[in-house]
């Protein structure tokens, strides 16, 4: 997960375009260099954290020519077994929004190296970004048995329920306290739990989350939109 600027987050419903919060801190830099999110439209249904994706219009990815990008493509396709080619053609694809051929190619990659977690991650970002929550859902999961400390990972674990339909906000919300135990003051998981009780219609929560979120980011753009649609009652 990537340390970029934090992204703004369009809740479907009363909270549409609000901020969600930072994910990918880790995999991304790791994994893919600069594999970008979603552009603006996209980003209001991505994972939050993802750097900007190239625009898909634009007549380059990751600062090369299109014929370089099938070049790439073209490499990883013939060389099946090796796995740089692949993650590089993942990312390329990734850049120009089309997840399905990102997932391709980081199925081949996870061939190569079962278990890989950055793999496992990126697969999980691919089908969140591609609104397959479940699947996302399911690989988000296989890396957390891996790393069940990664606060970020497990974040996005929970987004995956805010996002579904019909969403499960108890799970999210689950997730989202299971990232506050090892990091109380994790600002994105903050902003999403307090989505989450705010969506689940729990009020008394949802500003006692708030409230931590202000003491700890008072100067957050998330703010005002996260007040504006707390829940009324207690």
């Amino acid at each position: 997960m990537v340390t970029k600027d934090n992204l703004l987050f369009g809740i479907i419903g009363l909270l549409a375009g609000l901020i969600i919060g930072f994910m990918f801190t880790n995999s991304i830099n790791q994994n893919f260099g600069t594999a970008g999110s979603a552009a603006i439209k996209q980003n209001a249904n991505l994972p939050a954290g993802h750097p900007d994706l190239e625009s898909s219009d634009s007549n380059s990815a990751s600062g090369g020519a299109i014929p370089e990008v099938q070049a790439a493509i073209e490499k990883a396709r013939s060389e099946p077994d090796n796995f740089d080619a692949q993650m590089r053609a993942a990312e390329l694809y990734y850049q120009i929004q089309r997840f399905e051929g990102s997932i391709e190619f980081l199925d081949r990659a996870n061939k190569i190296k079962p278990g890989d977690y950055g793999v496992m991650v990126q697969l999980g970002n691919a089908n969140f970004d591609s609104s397959k929550y479940e699947g996302a859902e399911k690989w988000y999961t296989a890396a957390l048995e891996k790393k069940p400390d990664d606060v970020n990972v497990r974040t996005d674990l929970g987004l995956t329920f805010v996002f579904r339909d019909p969403p499960n906000y108890d799970r999210a919300i689950q997730e989202f306290k299971r990232s506050l135990e090892k990091e109380p003051n994790h600002i994105q998981t903050l902003q999403n739990l307090t989505v989450a009780y705010s969506k689940k219609g729990d009020a008394a929560n949802a500003k006692a989350t708030l409230a931590k979120l202000e003491s700890l980011d008072p100067t957050n753009t998330s703010l005002a939109k996260l007040r504006e649609s707390l829940p009324t009652g207690n």
